[in-house]
């Protein structure tokens, strides 16, 4: 799935109060808030609680008659998140770099960054399209859709969960073959 429609399908899914929007800017975008705060004078705690006002934030923008999403909605969030904890720093009298400050001074790697990260959703489609459609139904299900493995294991009609966790396996596998395929023949 491309960034752009991981970013409608967001943006549906907040507006229809869907979890699925959550869970899924949650498993893209928690583990940068977590190494950002955590460099800058934070603790988990912390970066759970800027996250949690980052989904909220970005929840009421939005479903404002009049937001309009400019930009990639991790980018979105990741703004938010700066601009939260740069403030909550401010607010307890630690010294922070202003984010205008810390993006020219850090501008050539936040760039990096994002082009890194959109060859990698680029690739990552490429070789999700080149497994078997089964294997495509069922990486769909399970990290898109976040089904458990029960419900994979009824959808499926595996004979257990073992069944459907081996066959899990078996998908991300023929993922790995064909990224490893790739990188050789470069």
């Amino acid at each position: 799935m491309d960034r752009k429609t991981t970013n409608s399908l967001a943006v549906d899914d907040f507006k229809k109060d869907s979890n699925i929007a959550f869970g899924i800017l949650y498993q893209q975008y928690f583990g940068y808030t977590k190494n950002f705060i955590l460099k800058n004078k934070g603790n988990l705690e912390d970066a759970e609680d800027i996250f949690q006002d980052a989904l909220l934030i970005l929840y009421e923008k939005l479903n404002a008659d009049d937001f309009k999403v400019q930009t990639c909605l991790g980018n979105y969030i990741i703004g938010i998140v700066k601009n939260l904890w740069f403030k909550k720093l401010k607010n307890r009298n630690f010294y922070v770099e202003s984010p205008e400050s810390y993006f020219m001074e850090h501008q050539e790697e936040i760039s990096d960054a994002i082009e890194n990260e959109r060859y990698y959703w680029e690739k990552l489609v490429g070789y999700i399209k080149s497994i078997s459609s089964h294997c495509q139904n069922l990486i769909h299900d399970i990290f898109i859709e976040n089904k458990s493995i029960e419900e994979i294991q009824d959808k499926y009609q595996y004979s257990s969960k073992h069944n459907a966790q081996n066959q899990k396996y078996k998908c991300v596998e023929q993922i790995k073959k064909i990224k490893n395929k790739s990188i050789f023949s470069v």
